[in-house]
């Protein structure tokens, strides 16, 4: 079992966003600020779904990477659907590599009880550049994600607590492992042994691809730039004191562009589909 399957035993899918969990993970001070927070939402999400997915070749020359199927259903819908159950209605989908594909298939959202539009890029903008093409259609806080995003992350604590600690963006973190099939040698300046250590195992953070971002916070990092990238912005934004946050979560998240994250989805979601769902809060039943 790896360290995504092991994750599965610690958390229970919930019927209602009040719902007690089962678990308690780790939360900043300003999490819970009383029930005005708590019932606060973000409605909007912008989904980056314009990528060429080369790592999933030669499947992505005929699909793109958000409609590989994970059994009878595309991973954007999953990501749709658990959108959905946080309480998102209205969605932004930038296309452009066989994006008529993906706007056959979802339309307007009407099937899925949501909203959805599409901004085509004539060219590659990045994905916080793509954002400076649809400013005059954002909510003051929305949400960003990666359109192959395939996560149990609870998006409605995120939302809340980017609301709470007053974010201007909000990332989402992983911890992923890292071990070496190697026994790890150390040694100083004259060969001299400094350290032997057997197959170790590195921790660390990483991006999953799914943030929350206020507006104006991204106004002028975003307008009238040709390329664009999250970790540029993200930078920019740090290095200008505004309040970037991270959020992580006791939860599973799989790169499927990794042949072996892929298999593993494929099995989840036979075993359980409903681990990458949740329960609508608006619109028509999941």
């Amino acid at each position: 079992m790896n360290e995504h399957a092991s994750r599965l035993g610690s958390f229970t899918l919930l019927d209602r966003e009040d719902a007690a969990h089962e678990f308690a993970p780790e939360r900043g001070a300003s999490a819970v600020r009383g029930a005005k927070d708590s019932e606060a939402k973000v409605r909007q999400a912008v989904i980056m779904a314009g990528g060429k997915g080369t790592r999933l070749h030669p499947y992505s020359a005929v699909f793109p990477k958000p409609l590989m199927p994970l059994g009878d259903m595309p991973i954007l819908e999953l990501l749709l659907r658990r959108l959905k159950a946080a309480g998102v209605c209205d969605v932004i989908v930038a296309v452009n590599h066989l994006g008529h594909l993906i706007e056959t298939y979802f339309g307007d959202g009407s099937n899925l009880g949501m909203r959805i539009r599409y901004s085509n890029e004539s060219k590659p903008l990045g994905t916080a550049g793509a954002l400076g093409n649809m400013l005059d259609m954002l909510d003051e806080n929305f949400f960003l994600a990666n359109g192959d995003l395939l996560t149990t992350m609870d998006l409605s604590r995120m939302a809340q607590t980017h609301l709470a600690d007053d974010a201007d963006a909000s990332v989402g973190i992983f911890e992923r492992e890292n071990k070496i099939d190697f026994g790890l040698i150390e040694f100083d300046h004259t060969n001299r042994l400094c350290a032997y250590r057997e197959k170790p195992v590195t921790k660390y953070y990483v991006s999953m691809g799914i943030y929350v971002l206020r507006r104006e916070a991204i106004r002028q990092h975003v307008r009238d730039v040709d390329y664009l990238d999250m970790p540029t912005l993200l930078v920019q934004m740090k290095d200008r004191d505004t309040n970037v946050m991270c959020f992580r979560d006791d939860c599973v998240w799989l790169d499927i562009g990794r042949p072996d994250d892929f298999a593993l989805a494929q099995q989840m979601f036979e075993q359980n589909r409903n681990i990458f769902l949740g329960q609508p809060e608006c619109g028509a039943p999941l």
